[in-house]
Formats: structure tokens, C-alpha cells, sequence
């Protein structure tokens, strides 16, 4: 049951990052961090201090940042750039574009900040774009890990992995609930099984999604909740499989309805298994400063409106 799962704590998302690349140094000497003046927001600290070498500040400077880490590549190193989602992506596309994906270096984009949960630094910061930014770019891998433990065992599976990828997380203190379960890249991973409806996520919306099912199970709706963390490349099979039990499902994710993980799903349901299908997510609009939980409520991203989703297709379903 959904009610069983239980948070072992809150912690941020970046800070699992933080944790990650300093374990993943330790065990590949060819790991280098890069910064554009964000090391403290990007909780780089500890791989400072031990691995002063191994890192490199490069200021406010996002595209030559990039440009020296696909450069870093040709030497064998395996460079891990760190800043906002909106300067990690936004600002720096056409670097990103020719240089890491053009030129399939492996390269680690490493942003954090993502979303509307940046909460008081407002529209300006609050990228709702990068999932369908990086996604689209041919080659490039993009991750979006749903808690501390598993952005921690997903940076460290990164640097394991050949070619580009977008790590993508944020900055709130969250509910830890995934420390015992494994990770990895391109799998997805089931929260409960059930025959009446599918509930998609990633990132911060997995655990909405899980107290949503919750609800919705007390209610005697069977639930399938399942973390898309990976949302490119999509674990297609096991979204066909879910859509062919459930025969309607609901996407959530804390970025535009247009171009991110509500896409992926819904390509996957119209070559395959067309059922009806209701999206979570910000619609055609920018942020502002608020809360992180007053702008999930405010965008439609909080616990009820994925309730209300998941009724709407249900209703659907017919």
C-alpha cells in the first residue's frame, strides 16, 4: 500500500549531489568538478577540500565553462559542471548544442535549482523548460532523481556512464524514501502496482505522487505509481506495460507540460497504446517568488491536483 511508504527524513536533493560526486572521486581519479561561482549552492565543499586539484572555478562564465569541460574530455577527464538549471541550460544552449552534444563528449551537467521549488528567487531562476531543452538534443542523457538517496546514487551512476548527461535537481529540503532501493539509469521504478490508473513522475513531484495514490487507494482506485527518473533514454516497456493494465494514467513533473516527461509518455501511449492520459505540470506560464509550497499549489503541481487528475482520467477512461 502507498500509505506504507514512509520518509525517513527531508534533506536536499543537491546535497545528495554534493555527497555523490565527492564518492564517485574517490573512486575515479579522472572525476573533475567545475563551478561557475556556485560551489556553496552546489555543496561542492567537500570535493574542495579533497580534491583541491581536481576542481576549478571558473566564475561567472557559464558558456566558457562548458567549452573548458568538453576540452577537459579529450584528455580523458570526466568533467561534472555545476550551476542553476537556468544558467546550466537556458544560458548556455549553443555551447551545450555544438561543443558537448554535437561533438558527443561525455560531459556532466550538473544543475541544480530546478523548478518552481527555488521558491523566493523568482521566474527569472525558476527554469520550467530544461527537461524538454536537454531531452531533444541527440545523444544526451537526462536524470531526474526524486530524493537525496537517489540524486546521491544517481551521481555516482553518471560517472560511470559514457557520454552526456543532464543531472537535473533542486534545492528544498525533501522526504527521503528511496535509500534502500536500487538505481539505475534507464529503468524505472515501481512504487505499488495497480490495474485501475497509472501515475507517472520525476523529481519532486514523485513523492506527491506517492501521497496522491495514497488518497486515491483509500477510495478503492488501484494505483500504479512509478519514478520516471530517467527520462531520456525512456524505460518505454515499462510504461507500455502499465498503460496496457491501467488504460489511463496521469504524468506529474515540476516543469512545462510542454516538451517534458508528460511528452515522453504520451509519444510512448500514441504509437502503442492510446489511452487517456492527464498532465501535472506548469502551463504555458512563468514562475514567481513564493514558497515552494505555495507555488506547487498555485501551478497546480500539489497533492489534490494530482487527486484530481488522476479522477479526471478515470472518468476518461469510460
Amino acid at each position: 500500500m502507498l500509505k506504507d511508504i514512509q520518509s525517513t527524513g527531508n534533506k536536499d536533493t543537491r546535497s545528495g549531489f554534493g555527497d555523490g560526486i565527492v564518492e564517485a572521486a574517490r573512486k575515479n581519479a579522472k572525476i573533475v568538478a567545475l563551478t561557475a561561482d556556485l560551489a556553496g549552492s552546489l555543496k561542492l565543499n567537500q570535493f574542495m577540500k579533497e580534491f583541491p586539484d581536481r576542481f576549478i572555478q571558473c566564475g561567472i562564465a557559464e558558456a566558457n565553462m562548458i567549452g573548458v569541460a568538453a576540452g577537459l574530455t579529450i584528455g580523458g577527464k570526466i568533467p561534472f559542471t555545476t550551476t542553476f538549471a537556468n544558467f546550466s541550460t537556458g544560458r548556455v544552449y549553443d555551447q551545450i548544442r555544438q561543443s558537448v552534444a554535437y561533438s558527443e563528449k561525455n560531459v556532466k551537467i550538473c544543475a541544480s535549482h530546478a523548478g518552481l521549488t527555488l521558491g523566493e528567487d523568482g521566474a527569472t531562476h525558476q527554469i520550467l523548460e530544461d527537461i524538454g531543452l536537454m531531452k531533444m538534443l541527440p545523444g544526451m542523457t537526462v536524470v531526474v532523481p526524486c530524493d537525496y538517496a537517489q540524486t546521491k546514487a544517481a551521481t555516482e551512476a553518471i560517472a560511470d556512464y559514457k557520454g552526456p548527461v543532464y543531472l537535473r535537481f533542486g534545492r528544498p529540503a525533501w522526504p527521503i524514501f528511496t535509500s534502500t532501493l536500487p538505481f539505475e539509469i534507464g529503468k524505472a521504478q515501481s512504487f505499488s502496482t495497480g490495474s485501475d490508473i497509472s501515475i507517472f513522475a520525476c523529481g519532486h513531484m514523485v513523492w506527491n505522487a506517492i501521497q496522491a495514490g495514497a488518497i486515491l487507494e483509500e477510495k478503492g482506485i488501484s494505483v500504479e505509481v512509478i519514478n520516471i527518473h530517467t527520462i531520456k533514454p525512456l524505460d518505454e516497456a515499462a510504461v507500455m506495460a502499465s498503460l496496457k493494465k491501467t488504460g489511463c494514467a496521469v504524468t506529474a513533473e515540476e516543469h512545462s507540460i510542454y516538451g517534458g516527461l508528460g511528452d515522453s509518455i504520451a509519444q510512448v501511449a500514441a504509437k502503442h497504446c492510446p489511452v487517456p492520459i492527464e498532465y501535472v505540470g506548469t502551463r504555458d506560464t512563468f514562475g514567481e517568488s513564493g514558497t515552494p509550497a505555495q507555488l506547487l499549489k498555485k501551478y497546480g503541481l500539489d497533492v489534490p491536483d494530482i487527486v484530481a487528475a488522476a479522477e479526471k482520467a478515470l472518468g476518461r477512461k469510460g
